[in-house]
């Protein structure tokens, strides 16, 4: 299979030597070719270059993007798809005042479910999930991260873990598979915390790790949930089967789990909705990247990842949706390039970034997704007609997408 398109209006993110990150002040650029062209042949981008330069391909498609913008799929780091039910009920509770904290300890949140999940069948989680999935994948998201969490015990969280694993092999997209048993702590473990870091550590993971699906671990780092202490011991217990961890952490407090992410060499730390000046001098120099979840911020009201104190203290940043059902339950990563640029005052050029190549490092994936570089996948949206790439971010209530190329294959 092979398939060119010309007459790019604008081909974005492109590099003739692979990138794998951006940081501070180089976030502000971003790579373009005008009225341009790009050649895959089957899952893998061989050529670009500029109209004026191109001489005849033979192409199986050949795709006339006049007008239209070009560029790297969506990568979101972070997200929980692979869930059961929702919790539109909670929704209203939070519209009635109840805070995200009081609907937790009222049973709801994380614990409602898990229950509901628990109830599930496997293939009625896939089902629920893959249509998530596809649905993202029509949006321009290429790459992307799911979490267990919702299961909470040995037998539901191995169930997510092999529905993931299902959605791996049958989807074209690129998924990561992150194991978050520590996302809270079940009802019944509820005056026995220790015992359930136990569970985790002696039996969940080493279990979970039997299976060879993931390579990450993460760990809801936070006040009610899992202290410092805490989450050093599961990182710990991850670290014996080779899981390298992506924490949750500062999302409502500041607890040290950023110093702490550094510590054990963190692939990401996301959320940071609390930031402190240590936590910004501990990842400086790190290989550790901030991920923001601005749609988490929108849904719950609380504050957003001040994503310029990161980016001016010369550190990277990604964005990522957080896509779970009960603190943002959209996987919509065109709304959150915009939201990036609304409310975290990023530019257009720096929230790309952050979606795509750096989306891709916090995956552990930025050598191969990301960016339109000669022997990197094919994962590509092509928008609609517009004037310049700042209406993806500008029009932030409509769908840019006209169509997407996943693993070198333009999907209908």
């Amino acid at each position: 299979m092979s398939i060119l398109i010309t007459n790019i209006k604008q081909l974005l993110q492109v590099h003739d030597t692979n990138v794998t990150i951006v940081k501070g002040s180089d976030m502000k650029d971003l790579s373009i070719l005008e009225n341009a062209y790009v050649y895959i042949e089957h899952d893998t981008i061989i050529e670009f270059g500029t109209m004026d330069e191109y001489s005849t391909i033979e192409a199986e498609t050949i795709i006339d993007a006049t007008g239209k913008i070009v560029l790297p799929s969506w990568c979101d780091s972070h997200t929980h798809i692979v869930y059961a039910g929702d919790r539109t009920s909670e929704f209203v509770d939070r519209i009635n005042g109840l805070s995200y904290a009081e609907i937790a300890n009222n049973g709801g949140g994380i614990l409602n479910s898990a229950k509901v999940l628990q109830d599930t069948s496997e293939d009625d989680l896939y089902a629920q999930s893959i249509k998530r999935l596809n649905e993202l994948i029509a949006m321009g998201t290429g790459a992307i991260e799911i979490k267990t969490g919702y299961g909470l015990t040995l037998e539901a969280e191995l169930k997510m873990l092999r529905v993931i694993k299902r959605i791996k092999q049958e989807s074209l997209a690129k998924i990561t598979p992150t194991l978050l048993a520590a996302h809270a702590i079940p009802a019944e473990f509820q005056s026995k915390k220790q015992d359930y870091i136990t569970y985790i550590t002696e039996e969940l993971i080493p279990k979970a790790a039997e299976l060879r699906i993931t390579n990450y671990i993460d760990v809801f780092c936070e006040e009610g949930y899992f202290d410092i202490e805490d989450t050093e011991a599961i990182l710990e217990a991850g670290k014996k089967y080779n899981l390298k961890p992506k924490i949750h952490v500062n999302q409502f407090n500041i607890l040290g789990g950023v110093a702490l992410g550094v510590k054990y060499n963190a692939l990401s730390v996301d959320h940071l909705e609390e930031l402190g000046d240590n936590d910004i001098e501990a990842l400086k120099g790190s290989d550790t990247m901030p991920v923001a979840l601005p749609g988490c911020s929108y849904f719950l009201s609380i504050p957003y990842t001040p994503a310029r104190k990161l980016i001016d203290a010369g550190l990277p940043l990604a964005i990522a949706t957080d896509y779970n059902p009960g603190s943002a339950p959209s996987g919509n990563m065109n709304f959150i390039v915009a939201a990036a640029c609304v409310k975290l005052k990023m530019t257009p050029e720096e929230a790309i970034n952050a979606a795509t190549i750096n989306g891709a490092y916090a995956m552990g994936v930025s050598n191969m997704y990301g960016s339109i570089t000669r022997g990197k996948k094919a994962n590509l949206i092509i928008t609609k007609p517009m004037n310049h790439y700042s209406e993806i971010p500008y029009a932030f209530a409509h769908n840019p997408v006209e169509q997407v190329i996943i693993n070198g294959q333009l999907l209908e």
